[in-house]
């Protein structure tokens, strides 16, 4: 473990925190997304199930799981840690290096709004899913198991497939692709690390991340053609913009790029 990309990364974990409660008014999550209840049933139902118990799948999702143990405290176990907060504005954050931006330099109500109506119908197709078979997590299965973040009883016992971190990560992955297109492959890198930090923090095995996903980018695709979110687009734009003017940037880029290099077990 390098150590000072280690302090590094505590450090930006504080800043982020810090940039969310002082530079940028708490916002009220959407009570509803941009896609109608028939979309959401519909991109519910096209879901597979999860690995049957006991199956060659669910063998290998526990197996998989058990190796990331040897992550616990290090670069990328801290890294998950932050990536554990996926609502907005503070979940943008995990894409500041990608988009060479500090946000929170700027008010950016319009990216708020997008995002957490996109986050809303990301987590709601993720959450019908769940309500029709349960899978343990990985804490569950096994209580000595540590998670990297606080996790109550409800919690530890709640479904595990799909993740609707994973499926909200993507999700915001996507459609900063649209927003940004030059750094389309950045900010999807991004998304996707979100759901590889659920596998790190032991609060879903791997199939639970990749149905996420595909959640996730179904829902954007969706969602991207909706009139509400293409009103949003201009002005989501011209906020990025002013956030780049300010000449500001994350200063945790460094520690999140070691972090992010760590080799996956």
């Amino acid at each position: 473990m390098k150590t000072g990309a280690r302090l590094g990364l505590v450090g930006v974990l504080g800043l982020m925190a810090a940039c969310a409660t002082s530079q940028k008014q708490v916002v009220t999550m959407p009570s509803e997304g941009v896609l109608a209840d028939a979309a959401l049933a519909r991109l519910a139902q096209a879901a597979p199930p999860p690995p049957v118990v006991g199956s060659p799948q669910d063998q290998a999702d526990k197996a998989a799981s058990a190796r990331y143990v040897a992550l616990e405290d290090g670069d990328r176990w801290l890294l998950a840690t932050s990536h554990a907060e996926v609502r907005p504005p503070l979940a943008l954050q995990h894409f500041d290096c990608a988009l060479g931006v500090r946000l929170g330099s700027a008010e950016t109500p319009a990216l708020d709004r997008m995002m957490g109506r996109i986050f809303h119908d990301a987590n709601s197709v993720a959450e019908r899913v769940k309500a029709r078979q349960s899978r343990p997590r990985p804490i569950a299965d096994d209580p000595q198991r540590r998670p990297c973040q606080v996790v109550s009883t409800a919690g530890r016992n709640s479904g595990s497939y799909p993740s609707g971190s994973a499926a909200v990560g993507a999700a915001y992955g996507e459609a900063f692709a649209v927003l940004e297109p030059d750094r389309a492959q950045a900010v999807r890198r991004i998304g996707h690390q979100i759901g590889v930090s659920r596998l790190v923090c032991a609060m879903h095995y791997p199939s639970d991340v990749a149905a996420g996903e595909a959640i996730g980018q179904a829902v954007a695709r969706d969602a991207a053609v909706t009139p509400a979110f293409q009103a949003d687009v201009a002005a989501a734009r011209a906020e990025l913009a002013a956030a780049r003017r300010s000449g500001l940037t994350n200063p945790g880029c460094v520690a999140e790029r070691d972090a992010l290099a760590t080799v996956l077990p």
